[in-house]
């Protein structure tokens, strides 16, 4: 067999058992590279690219080692998640750097990590005063976890007491040209409402639109094919508020105007009750 067929085979053997172990080893792998993931990581590629195209080494050989590197994650994982002292031997413990603002030298220095490494980790998370810091922890996989004083915090609507609408994610409703009918009818849509509301950013056919999404809030975003003829959209919600604010005052006007004493009172009671319901809800109209 002539030998660049053997390197083919024996390097497609060596793609496929490396997909495999990469599926049994999990995200972990990847996302939370500990020294150790990092080196098993390093001599697994270096099995497999050995294998490939040096025939000296037996195939099986190969990939028997192989499938023993992979396991020894799956493994030591394993029996990691049931003790965690033994998780503490393979994959270290986190070590505080900074503690109420105050950098901790001999925590540093056991961790073999300088002040130019530690402030560069410092502004990678957006810190560029230590005396920001309440605590900044350093993770087993090398990143810096860093909590802010809270009078260096961000102010969330949360902390204010400000109520927010609650929003889901974002539902494509139409792609490359299609509608994803599915996703449609979760939502409680249908293709008339769809297509009259592409039709008001410049569309006169669902072919026309490459891209059409809808947020919480029910805004439609429409990407078409050719932005050109896009108009610009009116803004719904204003138009809503502005409508429900003249129909309060309507009713207002009503209940002064007219003599009979039952519908000044019930004119009234409902400009009243249209009110508070203006008030809920304009916040969420804005």
């Amino acid at each position: 067999m002539p030998e660049y067929v053997l390197i083919l085979i024996r390097s497609i053997a060596s793609f496929l058992l490396l997909l495999i172990m990469a599926r049994i080893m999990g995200k972990k792998q990847i996302s939370q590279l500990t020294f150790f993931d990092y080196c098993v990581g390093i001599t697994i590629g270096s099995i497999a690219a050995s294998m490939s195209v040096d025939q000296n080494i037996k195939i099986t050989n190969g990939l028997v080692s192989l499938i023993i590197w992979g396991l020894f994650p799956v493994v030591l994982s394993y029996v990691g998640i049931k003790s965690r002292i033994f998780s503490r031997i393979t994959d270290g413990k986190p070590a505080i750097i900074i503690k109420n603002g105050e950098v901790l030298e001999k925590s540093m220095k056991k961790n073999q990590l300088t002040i130019d490494e530690l402030l560069l980790l410092l502004r990678a998370e957006g810190v560029f005063k230590v005396s920001d810091v309440e605590i900044a922890v350093l993770e087993t996989n090398g990143q810096l976890s860093v909590m802010k004083k809270t009078d260096q915090q961000p102010i969330t609507p949360s902390a204010i007491g400000l109520k927010l609408e609650q929003e889901h994610s974002p539902t494509v409703l139409i792609t490359d040209g299609k509608i994803l009918t599915e996703n449609l009818s979760i939502l409680g849509y249908t293709e008339e409402w769809l297509v009259g509301e592409i039709e008001k950013q410049g569309a006169s056919a669902i072919q026309e639109v490459f891209l059409a999404q809808i947020d919480s809030k029910g805004e439609l975003y429409v990407d078409l094919y050719n932005e050109r003829s896009k108009r610009s959209v009116a803004e719904q919600r204003p138009l809503l508020a502005a409508d429900l604010k003249k129909l309060q005052a309507d009713l207002e006007i009503f209940s002064l105007e007219t003599d009979n004493l039952k519908a000044k009172r019930m004119y009234a009671e409902q400009a009243a009750r249209l009110q508070e319901v203006i008030d809920r809800v304009l916040p969420y109209l804005k």
